[in-house]
């Protein structure tokens, strides 16, 4: 089992950066891929980000490329989403997951092993 817990969400301007964490417990945190997925109201959970597990390669949206970077340090179970120049279409749930098999790459929701809770961020304009 792998528990992840996510924090840093919230309120910000459009134009404005947040920071998201994702503290991950229970299994090697090294032996899996993480990423971030966001759900807005009334649609889909979509990919945002993920890195695999020796934080090597990344792997990104195109509606975040050059706006977002997602890291970890494995040595403190941690995985993170830097979000800068936030946009009102940015605001969602932001889920933090974990994928045992895969390396990040082409990573559908479906794939996914576990979540966490999820964390809000609202983007104004």
């Amino acid at each position: 089992q792998v528990q992840l817990v996510e924090s840093g969400g919230g309120l910000v301007q459009a134009g404005g950066s947040l920071r998201l964490s994702c503290a991950a417990s229970g299994r090697t945190f090294s032996s899996y891929a993480m990423g971030w997925f966001r759900q807005a109201p009334g649609k889909a959970r979509l990919f945002v980000a993920a890195i695999s597990r020796s934080g090597g390669n990344t792997y990104y949206a195109d509606s975040v490329k050059g706006r977002f970077t997602i890291s970890r340090v494995n040595t403190k179970n941690t995985v993170y989403l830097q979000m800068n120049n936030l946009k009102p279409e940015d605001t969602a749930v932001y889920y933090c997951a974990a994928n045992l098999k895969g390396d990040g790459s082409s990573w559908p929701s479906y794939a996914t092993d576990y979540w966490g809770q999820g964390t809000q961020v609202t983007v104004s304009s």
